[in-house]
């Protein structure tokens, strides 16, 4: 295999199996960030070993035993190998060879491998930090991806992102925080840490709020792997299968959320044939687990539910408008925020008319964290311009574009602002 193709394979298996090593390792060693050193020593012995020996028939075996064995060279003889020794028995511990200590340690491991990996994910989003800092360090440690490409996906620079990193790790160490899963009433208060960073980064992905690009789609995958992983780790939440209900449902749209040229294509206007009939099929089967747990849907499942309406609709036309309308008044009961009172009134003016909408879009304009919103002056300008005022619809389509920090989006929303000047106000593909 040439030297590019293996260091392709190494980047992807490291990407794959990142969060399995670290978290084997940090549960053994109880620090995340001795866990991480010793994982990244393992990807350099790959970096040096598989170009000239060939990638492993099981290459995450490698690195985690790989690992394992840094790890094992620190602590054979002291705490680990005591945990264990008291595993096998006092008496016996005393003449018990080394490899069956290893044996034993290994076997503990592939016990522990997923709630590994759910500890993980529950200390790097553990709320004693950021969010910005929960989100770099997910996508260090869970996802695997280097700083280099987290600076890229979120237009930082590279040593701001390893500064970032590096402080996480500090205050995770400093408050102590145990490397374990919480319990009883701690454990709905942090899960909601956790699918709150995988749905930033979803979100960033699929709409990026900065930047020439309209979608990152590495953010968005590396998004759908970590709901996906969740459902498997956590498989009695129904949250946690409702988020992974909304983000396939949102992502089987993304073949069609922009044209040949790369322009954007609203939703309304999109092929439905392009959307991933995979996806919805796997965001629906979500959607129904989390149906089949919840006696009340909580907020994930309720959005999972809006974006089913959109996907079973074989048309925008058939779209069923009344129930998303019912399902985002739910939702302002349960996220009372600006930004889901914005979408709310959105469906009602597609539920109940033009008119009903503006009323509470109008109502909005008062919310000091919408002053600056894009989407709420854009929102405006959709109904504005339904309704024939387009001479208003234009300004506010121009405010949004001011307001817009993506490129793709402010240049859709100038061609919309343009169209308002064309006879009967022509909608604008863009």
């Amino acid at each position: 295999m040439a030297a590019a193709a293996t260091h392709e394979a190494i980047s992807k298996v490291w990407r794959e199996e990142a969060a399995r090593v670290i978290g084997g390792l940090a549960r053994m060693l109880r620090d995340v960030s001795l866990a991480e050193e010793y994982a990244q020593d393992a990807l350099v012995a790959a970096l040096e070993h598989w170009p000239a020996d060939g990638v492993p028939d099981n290459p995450g075996a490698w690195l985690v035993t790989a690992a394992r064995n840094r790890a094992l060279n620190a602590l054979r003889r002291t705490t680990l190998a005591a945990q264990v020794h008291e595993t096998l028995g006092h008496e016996a511990a005393t003449h018990v060879p080394l490899a069956v200590v290893e044996g034993a340690i290994e076997a503990r491991m592939q016990e522990e491998i997923a709630d590994d990996v759910l500890r993980l994910l529950f200390t790097a989003c553990h709320p004693v930090l950021p969010q910005e800092a929960r989100v770099a360090l997910t996508l260090r440690m869970v996802g695997g991806l280097t700083t280099d490409e987290i600076a890229r996906a979120f237009l930082s620079t590279e040593p701001a992102i390893a500064q970032r990193i590096v402080r996480a790790k500090r205050a995770l160490r400093e408050a102590r925080v145990p490397f374990e899963l919480p319990s009883g009433d701690e454990l709905s208060p942090r899960l909601s840490s956790v699918l709150e960073v995988v749905y930033l980064v979803f979100n960033e992905g699929y709409a990026a709020t900065a930047g020439e690009d309209l979608m990152r789609p590495a953010l968005s995958d590396e998004a759908l792997r970590l709901a996906r992983l969740l459902e498997g780790l956590a498989p009695g939440e129904p949250e946690v299968h409702g988020l992974s209900a909304l983000l396939h449902l949102q992502a089987s749209r993304t073949a069609a959320r922009t044209d040949a040229s790369g322009e954007p294509v609203l939703l309304s206007e999109q092929d439905r044939a392009r959307w991933d009939a995979g996806l919805i099929a796997r965001g629906l089967a979500s959607l129904a687990r989390a149906d089949a747990l919840a006696a009340a849907a909580g907020p994930y499942h309720l959005q999972a539910a809006i974006a089913a309406c959109h996907a079973r609709a074989r048309a925008a036309g058939e779209t069923d408008w009344g129930r998303i309308a019912a399902l985002y008044a739910r939702l302002v009961e349960l996220v009372p925020t600006p930004v889901v009172a914005l979408n709310h009134a959105v469906a009602v003016s597609r539920a109940e008319g033009a008119a009903a909408g503006l009323a509470l879009l109008d109502a909005l304009e008062a919310e000091p964290a919408l002053a600056r919103y894009h989407l709420l002056a854009s929102a405006r300008a959709d109904v504005l311009e339904r309704m024939g005022r387009l001479a208003e619809a234009r300004a506010a389509f121009e405010r949004a574009a001011s307001l817009a920090g993506n490129a793709r989006q402010r240049e859709r929303l100038l061609a919309r602002a343009a169209a308002c000047e064309a006879p009967g106000g022509a909608r604008s593909r863009s």
